[in-house]
């Protein structure tokens, strides 16, 4: 396949089979997007594909709290994470949720007229800061912003910035458009759980999802799954990208002056910490240098999920407990 993959070649979603083609069907009717590249990318490893889809399902579409203001979050995580491939996605399914100004206020950058939707665009660039939700409603919250912190960097990774053919997605009309024609699916009623029965892997919940919760079993499945890219690795260079990305604050952009393993001789511990920090400068070369027999499509798609995780992880980790019961 050819177009918005930059170094794998996916097979082609109508030769899907088994679980893919189950992820692939439950994703055209729940998710309105037929074939959507940010998934058909996972598509080379079932359990991460599973997972990542179960983990955006469970937490974006489905639960109780406020598409509107999830779409918010997931937009202002894909602002931090500098990628317009996701901030466009976003903007069309605000569009859909029908707040259309308030789509192209955030894709330029502007600050919404709500106050609430002020303070949820701000975590979502910020997670650090108090969470401003009810805290019924944090694992549905911060399972987005967290499993769109994942996908950006797979996206920024894997893909290129450009989402719809000839880069339509810059026109207002034709976001609009789009928005509009996904409007009766994101107003859907979603049943929770309904995608966790296609999960290949389990892990344990994290703390913030609750008991016993969809979201919850969907990330620690997620969890296990991103985790085993680091056997790709020798456990002194798994260790250093762990280590590395422990010591970022979980915000700031990876300075330009920053020192990086070196693309000979630490080419896999490079591209991980890349994929953790600064996905969007990966380059031909960096992926050229480690991506030599036996490693495959699988394997890199392994790897950029390691240090996806890893990123994951550290935001995580800065969580703090929600401002009272503000919505």
């Amino acid at each position: 396949m050819t177009g918005p993959f930059r170094y794998t070649s996916p097979v082609p979603p109508k030769s899907a089979t088994g679980v893919v083609a189950d992820v692939y069907a439950q994703l055209a009717t729940d998710f309105g997007i037929k074939d959507a590249t940010t998934f058909v990318v996972l598509s080379v490893s079932p359990p991460l594909l599973t997972a990542t889809w179960a983990l955006m399902r469970e937490s974006l579409l489905a639960g109780q709290a406020s598409r509107t203001g999830k779409e918010v979050v997931a937009a202002g995580v894909s602002l931090a994470n500098r990628c317009p491939f996701c901030v466009h996605a976003h903007t069309v399914l605000l569009h859909a949720t029908g707040d259309h100004r308030l789509a192209e206020t955030i894709l330029r950058g502007g600050e919404p007229d709500e106050p609430g939707h002020r303070r949820l665009l701000a975590w979502g660039k910020d997670m650090g800061t108090p969470q401003p939700f009810p805290v019924r409603e944090a694992p549905e919250y911060v399972g987005t912003a967290l499993a769109f912190h994942f996908i950006n960097r797979v996206v920024s990774s894997l893909l290129s910035e450009v989402m719809l053919p000839g880069g339509a997605e810059k026109y207002r009309l034709v976001r609009s458009t789009a928005g509009r024609s996904l409007a009766r699916t994101v107003r859907r009623e979603l049943r929770p759980g309904d995608s966790l029965a296609l999960l290949d892997t389990a892990g344990a919940a994290p703390q913030w999802a609750g008991d016993d919760t969809p979201v919850g079993t969907a990330y620690g499945a997620l969890r296990t799954a991103a985790q085993l890219g680091a056997g790709l690795l020798s456990d002194e260079d798994a260790a250093f990208v762990r280590e590395s990305v422990a010591g970022w604050d979980g915000v700031t952009p990876l300075p330009l002056t920053a020192a990086l393993p070196d693309r000979a001789e630490r080419p896999g511990a490079r591209l991980a910490l890349l994929a953790a920090r600064a996905p969007y400068r990966i380059t031909d070369e960096d992926v050229a240098a480690w991506r030599v027999p036996p490693f495959t499509d699988h394997c890199l798609v392994h790897l950029v999920a390691f240090g996806a995780m890893c990123a994951v992880e550290r935001v995580e980790a800065n969580l703090r407990t929600p401002a009272g019961e503000q919505a």
